[in-house]
């Protein structure tokens, strides 16, 4: 039986070896990193938890992926890093847009996480996060008239400058008022509803899409197109 040593989030107990009787692949990064929910059960207190599962840079993946994860020998932690375990921030939280940089896939998921348990000040914290780190990169480096250190600075100055000089879409830009007024209550002043922090993912989701999943679709698009036009010259 496949053994993992892990802190019982159940009982408190720590580095306590599971015994792990079940587990399921959710997804594959960079084409290799198998990520699974793996059901396991605490030696100390009987009691269950599913721990979200990465398979480590560093150790023998093909081996995991010929054998199965149930079938290694020996500690599954020579071969999977424990990233989280599966509780009520889970519950119906949203998947981010594709494609995003590492840092604000999980700023937003962390906000995702707030928002499904009713965090509404913390979700809009980090879905303000999201956009504050993504627009950081639309800035120009060289001085701009108009682009003051306090508009690079501020997110609530610099979105406004940004849909005025078109590096931003304009049909968004109503949608955008949300991170001023609503995010700013978030951070401030600690009393977001749940429409606001809704407000405040709708305009982050669709962002984020805009700047980083839509770039991407069309490259791959391109990228298929492209390889369908090779296929039918070699044939022809």
């Amino acid at each position: 039986m496949a053994e993992l040593v892990a802190n019982c989030p159940r009982c408190g107990a720590k580095h306590i070896t599971f015994n792990v009787t079940a587990a399921n692949i959710v997804s594959i990064q960079y084409n290799w990193q198998n990520w699974y929910e793996a059901f396991a059960i605490c030696r100390n207190c009987n009691q269950t938890t599913i721990f979200v599962l990465s398979e480590s840079s560093s150790a023998n993946h093909q081996h995991m992926h010929k054998v199965g994860l149930l079938n290694v020998t020996g500690s599954l932690n020579n071969f999977v890093n424990i990233e989280d375990y599966i509780s009520q921030k889970n519950a119906a939280a949203i998947e981010p847009p594709n494609f995003l940089p590492k840092n604000i896939e999980l700023a937003f998921r962390e906000g995702a996480a707030c928002l499904a348990i009713g965090c509404n000040n913390a979700a809009g914290s980090m879905f303000r996060l999201c956009v504050d780190l993504a627009t950081k990169s639309f800035l120009p480096v060289q001085e701009v008239d108009g682009l003051n250190a306090k508009v690079r600075r501020d997110l609530g100055l610099r979105l406004p400058w940004l849909f005025a000089s078109g590096l931003l879409d304009k049909s968004l830009e109503e949608l955008s008022t949300c991170i001023k007024d609503d995010g700013n209550d978030g951070v401030h002043d600690g009393n977001l509803t749940k429409l606001e922090a809704d407000d405040l993912l709708d305009f982050t989701s669709i962002l984020l899409d805009r700047i980083f999943s839509e770039p991407e679709r069309i490259k791959l698009a391109k990228e298929r197109r492209e390889l369908r036009l090779n296929q039918k010259h070699s044939i022809s």
